[in-house]
């Protein structure tokens, strides 16, 4: 069978392995990593169908009483998975197998996409195995997040815009229109794609040249309708939002650490310690040892490219992003746009493998050696491939380890506190909060106050879920000997839960709080950090 013929059924089997690969871990709760990210967009799907059935206004679980809107990009997988829950009720499975649909459909895609850049099948089919077994691909895919929906958009947009491109110089409005509405789509799912605008920028220039790109209508209109619908989006959202993440985190951090390493030795030193990191978490849990030194070989790899250009764009896109964002939020995903980009350099290098080493002899001599070097050829792909199967799961296996304990202790508080109650969690884990099913305030009980309590009271929370209990009496003497005015449902438990209503203040707690202020102040605690487990309780 010719590599041609092959292309397809050798595609849809990767796929296949994919699939199954993908499937592990599909009916674990939203514990495993990262649970505080899926336990977010879990909770915007659940709010999605039980408070307001609306794209536009996503909200969390947390922060008070709901609604509490959360900037953030356009929730289309978590909006997806409210549609089904409105049909079949809420199960997490719904967002996890929207995440794998687009995941596996990504694998057939690079397929296509390196059989076109790489002039050839097998180079199309040695990406899309590559892309199959990716250790962040493979992990990422099931997991109740946008990233993988996001990766799949920007890649179709990718492929489309760079045929619109080589092939039509970018003249024919018929085939604007897919490159149009995809790049947009990819955009909206979440703004790291908007990296996609360098590739295509630098393949515009590279084929049409600066004049020509520059007095492209279709490119200008390509980027007014690829930019117009996230800046509406994200002002419509901020406008309304109570947590403004984005934007947020951009101010606040990512921006002055850019100034500062432009601007200081020392902190350039420290982001390039950061990029170094990066680098790391690409070469690991992303990619994995296999596949990222493969992806390094066959950007040096020689093949006839129908565009170097979009490739190099790609790459210096996705690291100048690491450079910048990455080295300030620290979390692999946010390097997943490169995956698809890794899993077409590898099918860059078996391209030029197979120029080199398994092409037939043009004089019509005897065969035999030749196919007998492209079965060798093809045994050691098999053998690497494997390997990379391998040693990737090696990297991402603790990601599928989850805390059983506290899932059994989130849902037999869900059973067990009054329905449609505020409470407050002394702890920082959406995915804690959204098992509990309820809603109200997630906080660090180090730096919670008496106060902040009281003002939770007042808008109705009615229970404190002491979910970091021994953290609470160590570093919080003031919240713990405060909150001791309330009954605790058990004490025995590992998550004490003080039912916080005003109606049940036990008698003589405020005396007792006046008499703790007393000794507070005579300095009776100033080492209690470091004698609290064997001191006697100051509460009483």
């Amino acid at each position: 069978m010719t590599a041609a013929r092959l292309f397809w059924p050798a595609t849809l089997a990767f796929a296949i392995v994919g699939t199954v690969l993908r499937l592990k871990g599909i009916h674990d709760p939203i514990f495993d990593h990262p649970g505080w990210r899926q336990g977010d967009t879990a909770a915007i799907a659940r709010n999605f169908a039980q408070l307001q059935y609306n794209i536009m206004f996503p909200q969390t679980d947390y922060d008070g009483p709901p609604p509490n809107y959360v900037e953030l990009e356009l929730q289309i997988v978590p909006f997806l998975a409210a549609t089904l829950y409105k049909l079949f009720g809420v199960h997490e499975i719904f967002g996890r197998l929207i995440s794998l649909a687009f995941g596996v459909a990504t694998i057939p895609l690079v397929g296509v996409f390196g059989r076109w850049l790489w002039r050839g099948a097998l180079p199309g089919i040695a990406a899309a195995a590559a892309f199959a077994v990716l250790p962040g691909a493979w992990y990422y895919s099931h997991t109740f997040m946008p990233d993988t929906a996001m990766v799949f958009f920007t890649t179709a947009a990718l492929y489309a815009g760079a045929r619109w491109i080589v092939d039509d110089e970018a003249r024919s409005w018929r085939r604007w229109w897919p490159v149009a509405l995809l790049l947009p789509l990819a955009f909206l799912a979440k703004p790291v794609a908007v990296v996609a605008a360098i590739p295509l920028a630098t393949c515009a220039v590279a084929r049409l040249g600066w004049r020509g790109a520059a007095t492209r209508p279709q490119l200008w209109a390509l980027a007014v309708i690829a930019l117009v619908p996230l800046v509406l989006y994200d002002r419509f959202v901020s406008a309304h939002a109570e947590w403004h993440w984005a934007s947020g985190i951009t101010t606040l951090h990512v921006i002055p650490s850019l100034q500062a390493a432009l601007t200081s030795p020392a902190a350039f030193a420290a982001k390039a310690i950061g990029f170094g990191h990066a680098l790391k978490l690409l070469a690991t849990t992303m990619a994995g040892p296999v596949g990222f030194g493969l992806a390094i070989l066959g950007a040096f790899a020689r093949v006839r490219s129908r565009s170097d250009a979009l490739v190099w764009g790609w790459l210096g896109g996705g690291l100048l992003y690491a450079y910048v964002v990455v080295t300030v939020e620290r979390v692999d995903y946010y390097l997943y746009l490169l995956l698809p980009l890794a899993a077409l350099l590898i099918g860059r290098l078996c391209g030029f493998v197979l120029d080199r080493w398994g092409s037939e002899d043009s004089t019509g001599g005897d065969r035999s050696p030749v196919r007998e070097r492209q079965l060798t050829l093809a045994a050691i792909a098999a053998a690497v491939w494997i390997g990379a199967t391998f040693t990737g799961y090696r990297q991402i296996a603790p990601y599928y380890v989850w805390n059983h304990a506290n899932y059994l202790r989130a849902k037999q508080l869900d059973a067990t506190l009054a329905p449609g109650v505020l409470i407050v969690m002394g702890h920082y884990d959406p995915s804690i909060l959204y098992t509990i099913g309820r809603k109200g305030w997630e906080e660090d009980p180090q730096l919670w106050t008496p106060f902040n309590e009281q003002s939770a009271i007042r808008k109705g929370a009615r229970y404190y879920v002491s979910v970091e209990h021994a953290r609470l009496e160590q570093t919080n003497l003031e919240l713990y000997c405060w909150l001791s005015r309330f009954p605790v449902l058990d004490p025995a438990v590992k998550w004490p839960v003080y039912h916080t209503d005003p109606a049940l203040v036990l008698p003589g707690a405020e005396e007792r709080w006046r008499a703790f202020r007393r000794r507070e102040m005579a300095g009776a605690f100033a080492h209690w950090r470091r004698d609290w487990k064997t001191a006697a309780d100051p509460c009483r």
